[in-house]
């Protein structure tokens, strides 16, 4: 009923149809939550990606032996449509988060001129919120010019704090460990929040 309810108000953004996929086919937690009006709402933007991750869950080459569990977006949305989800997201919850970087999208912060004029657009008509963005951290530059837009929290995915085993998992493209902990001081520079996605591989 959230679903029907959100495209009848939205029936031209192509984000809410998108996540009406991941909320009713792939049961994404966080597309549920965006129809049912409460916690966290997912905002998927990049469909591409500077890192080729051993366990991707949105994409993997057709010659290995599993699947992505899920597709990843194949279109990159608009800064509107971006800022219309969010602020509906911000009215229907007292602590609202939305998050960009999803399990059916690449690295957002390759998508960041898209994010940071949505962001704008958001914080000149509301305060309200947190929001995030769960990165790869590959590019520190450019969450600077996120957290001037108004950005509060990243989300930073590792495997390791060893540069040659983080390499092996992640294969980075165009970037190195040492713009991962960058980006970190990026951050904390700029009053943001962040906490560390440690990717935790038994036997590893």
């Amino acid at each position: 009923s959230g679903v029907e309810r959100v495209k009848k108000l939205f029936p031209k953004n192509r984000l809410v149809e998108h996540l009406t996929t991941c909320a009713t086919v792939n049961g994404c937690a966080n597309a549920k939550n965006f129809f049912l009006g409460k916690i966290e709402a997912p905002v998927p933007t990049s469909p591409v990606c500077n890192a080729q991750c051993q366990g991707c869950i949105s994409l993997q080459p057709e010659n290995r032996d599993f699947p992505s569990t899920q597709k990843r977006i194949a279109f990159k949305p608009d800064p509107e449509e971006i800022a219309e989800l969010a602020l509906y997201h911000f009215g229907n919850e007292p602590n609202p988060v939305v998050s960009f970087g999803q399990g059916c999208e690449g690295e957002p912060t390759l998508a960041a001129d898209v994010i940071e004029k949505a962001i704008r657009l958001i914080r000149k008509q509301s305060s309200k919120g947190h929001i995030n963005v769960n990165t790869n951290a590959s590019r520190p530059e450019a969450l600077a010019r996120l957290f001037d837009a108004g950005l509060t929290h990243i989300r930073v995915s590792c495997n390791s704090v060893r540069d040659p085993y983080y390499s092996r998992y992640y294969q980075p493209k165009g970037y190195t460990f040492a713009d991962v902990t960058e980006s970190v001081r990026t951050a904390k520079r700029h009053g943001g929040f962040v906490s560390l996605n440690y990717l935790s591989i038994p036997g590893f």
